[in-house]
């Protein structure tokens, strides 16, 4: 029974929110275990934590991820907005908010990650049914007479084989089997000459390989059919796929693997270091072997490892940072927001202390007195222009009576000596000294004669 079916049995109980969503969590890591997702990256977050945070969505729906530091720091590209990606996960929710999420463990570009996941699951399926196991290897026959060779009749691989051969054993007869070695019906094509090599028996060895590329170069080697029919072989077989750091399915089911065709061809001629090429044969055997036992060993542990991680005290460490990392997100806000207020309460209080600020009474003060001045110097000129005016009238009346408009009309004023005014004749004597004012000065005159 599942836990599934063991909770719907079990639904008069009263939970506790946070206690469902343990719960739901508990059923989703346990239940569904690993997934493998292809999807679109958006709000793409890297928090100090080292933790990333996104979204992986399609045309129709998303999903919430998480991805712990532990993990993120073997993806081998740096992840964006918009990257298409396949990705490997565990099922989970964040309790404190109830929302699901994926936990991702691994994350590769869409296209590389694809071949990439289908080589790692028919590797494990393989290995798994035993295909891989050292007992199963057939033992290379110490001096062959015919060596059948399957890759492309055109490529390089061909011709590197066939000279190590010419160089190293001339005798050794060589049958060729051209197959396609790339693109669609590569791997029916490489199956079926195998298959043809088989049937004629006219062969104490086979050579399947190509020179090197990428790897969807070198996929048709990595195809089952390929792969059950390397198995399936009467024929001793060496996988020579590529250069030395290239490894392909064929290599783990093939009962030799050579790094480059080159060495394949060494592997299977002679030469006058024959305990040499035993010793190399030997080790290449045992480096095989240990390969093998290691992948094997790998699987295992992965397997272990899967069942330790949901156990582990990191999940609930990852989980606490997660919302640690929420946490502080908010706090982040709250106190921006508290700080934008602030801000404005003191941009408000400077406006309003700058309205009742000494300066700018002192400044209004100012320019009040600026204005008061001006008002009275206008006021003064306007009162002199005035009296300058009424000064003009008063003196243009004084000098219509004034006795020098007299004098300029031809009068004149006498005066004695003593300053007094002379009206009548009698007022003079003889000897008398006067004093004539007319109009542009004095005379002074003395009395001859009365």
């Amino acid at each position: 029974m599942t836990l599934f079916a063991s909770q719907s049995q079990s639904n008069d109980r009263i939970y506790t929110v946070s206690s469902l969503n343990a719960q739901v969590r508990l059923i989703l890591e346990n239940e569904m275990g690993i997934v493998w997702l292809v999807g679109e990256l958006s709000n793409f977050s890297m928090p100090v934590s080292g933790h990333w945070y996104f979204t992986l969505k399609d045309a129709r729906a998303q999903v919430k991820c998480a991805m712990f530091k532990g993990s993120n720091r073997h993806v081998s590209f740096k992840p964006s907005n918009g990257n298409q990606v396949l990705v490997k996960a565990r099922l989970s929710i964040y309790e404190p908010r109830g929302d699901y999420q994926l936990i991702i463990e691994s994350m590769q570009p869409e296209g590389d990650g694809r071949l990439q996941q289908q080589f790692e699951q028919l590797k494990m399926t393989l290995a798994a049914e035993g295909l891989f196991a050292q007992a199963l290897k057939k033992p290379l026959p110490q001096h062959p007479q015919r060596v059948g060779i399957i890759t492309s009749k055109t490529g390089a691989a061909l011709h590197d084989i066939l000279q190590v051969l010419k160089r190293r054993d001339p005798s050794l007869a060589v049958v060729i089997y051209p197959t396609m070695v790339q693109g669609d019906g590569a791997a029916i094509s490489i199956a079926q000459a195998i298959g043809r090599a088989n049937s004629r028996q006219e062969c104490d060895i086979l050579i399947v390989g190509r020179g090197g590329g990428s790897l969807e170069d070198l996929w048709a080697f990595n195809e089952e059919i390929v792969a059950r029919t390397i198995a399936a072989s009467q024929i001793p077989i060496v996988s020579a796929v590529g250069h030395e750091v290239d490894v392909t399915i064929a290599d783990f089911v093939a009962d030799m693997r050579a790094p480059t065709p080159s060495a394949a061809a060494e592997l299977i001629s002679r030469d006058n270091s024959t305990q040499a090429d035993k010793i190399k044969h030997k080790q290449q055997q045992l480096h095989h072997a240990i390969q093998c036992y290691l992948s094997e060993q790998k699987q295992h542990i992965n397997q272990l490892n899967h069942r330790l991680e949901r156990q582990h005290p990191q999940l609930r460490l990852n989980q606490q940072q997660q919302h640690l990392d929420e946490i502080t997100r908010r706090l982040q806000q709250i106190m921006l927001k508290k700080i934008q207020i602030q801000q404005q309460r003191i941009t408000q209080n400077q406006y309003k202390l700058s309205l009742h600020s000494p300066q700018q009474r002192l400044q209004h003060n100012k320019t009040a007195l600026i204005n008061a001045k001006h008002r009275l110097l206008d006021a003064m000129d306007r009162k002199l222009l005035n009296a300058n005016h009424k000064l003009a009238l008063a003196a243009e009346k004084l000098d219509t009576v004034s006795p020098l408009a007299t004098l300029s009309r031809g009068y004149s004023i006498t005066r004695d000596d003593q300053g007094s005014l002379i009206r009548h004749c009698d007022q003079v004597k003889a000897g008398d000294q006067l004093i004539t004012t007319v109009t542009d000065g004095k005379i002074y005159t003395t009395v001859n004669d009365q």
